[in-house]
């Protein structure tokens, strides 16, 4: 489908969708509510996959190929929806595939061309609210970058390390990297980049995150699914999700590009969520109520589950209200 085509097919949809039924559709009432004390909102995204001159395609099949070259456009577009929103978010999370590949393998060369990573960088940039970015399995180059070359890159570019976590408003946000386990060690007889692992330190230290007991969400860029069970012993992702599930508010995934809930198959809620590079409007927004302990996703019933696709959170029109 060409450019000119999806965009006719989203405004064709879009339109519906604020017209259906003479405006019975209305907007939520929480979109026009007052911050109340306690409450604070984010947002999570995913799959950006920014591109520079240097691409050189195809890509797998012919969506993939024509959606690579719209991946600025459409990360900046959602940016601009959530930098509009009223009350502003105060944290973006970007569950990683933040660009796409790797145009050379020497690492001077990011530091002497101006290339996808600066690019993706200009992008969140713009956003009004601290932005929080994860590794993908394209922003790794295994084998031909070593994942040591990849960290330093995103250190010096990005100031951001592997994997981390941030506390705000008394919650705690941590960015897991499902690619530094055996499975990702080219060296290993484990190895197998279709399955995400974690390693025994990564795991350790979740561990001692988890145990604070401070309300929790945990971002990884491979669904549940395709991370493998156990690593160390009985130590693994499911296990310590599991373990930890009192404290686990909600698990967020990317990397297969479409909605799906993964309900509580491994403990607490696990959400996969499309991604910006096919729809502008793949993102969430998380409000979270600190007194009361709990969150909810003002989008998710925009969703449309299966496909890359999500209706838009925000209506160019007022909409009357039932």
């Amino acid at each position: 489908m060409t450019d000119a085509g999806y965009r006719r097919c989203v405004t064709t949809r879009r339109e519906f969708l604020t017209t259906a039924g003479a405006g019975l559709l209305a907007l939520p009432s929480f979109l026009h509510a007052q911050t109340r004390p306690g409450i604070f909102r984010f947002g999570v995204i995913a799959d950006s996959h920014v591109i520079d001159g240097y691409y050189k395609g195809p890509e797998s099949n012919p969506e993939d190929s024509e959606s690579i070259f719209l991946t600025s456009e459409r990360l900046a577009a959602a940016r601009d929806v959530l930098n509009s929103l009223d009350p502003p978010l105060e944290q973006v999370f970007l569950i990683g595939d933040y660009f796409h590949d790797y145009p050379s393998t020497d690492l001077e060369f990011y530091f002497t061309h101006d290339t996808r990573l600066d690019r993706a960088k200009a992008l969140t940039d713009g956003f009004r609210m601290p932005v929080h970015v994860g590794f993908g399995n394209h922003d790794y180059a295994v084998p031909k970058v070593s994942r040591e070359a990849s960290h330093e890159l995103f250190r010096r570019k990005f100031g951001v390390a592997p994997y981390y976590a941030i506390d705000h408003r008394g919650w705690r946000f941590v960015h897991l990297n499902n690619f530094l386990g055996a499975t990702w060690d080219a060296g290993d007889a484990r190895y197998n980049k279709g399955v995400g692992s974690l390693g025994e330190a990564q795991l350790l230290w979740l561990d001692a995150q988890l145990a604070d007991g401070k309300p929790t969400f945990v971002f990884v860029h491979f669904p549940l699914s395709v991370v493998q069970p156990t690593e160390v012993r009985d130590l693994g992702l499911h296990t310590l999700l599991k373990r930890h599930a009192g404290t686990v508010q909600r698990v967020f995934s990317g990397h297969w590009h479409r909605w799906v809930d993964e309900g509580r198959t491994y403990g607490p809620p696990h959400l996969v969520i499309g991604a910006t590079r096919y729809d502008p409007d793949a993102y969430l927004v998380v409000e979270v109520d600190t007194q009361a302990g709990t969150h909810r996703l003002l989008n998710l019933h925009l969703v449309e589950w299966n496909t890359h696709f999500s209706k838009p959170f925000v209506s160019s029109r007022p909409e009357r209200v039932l």
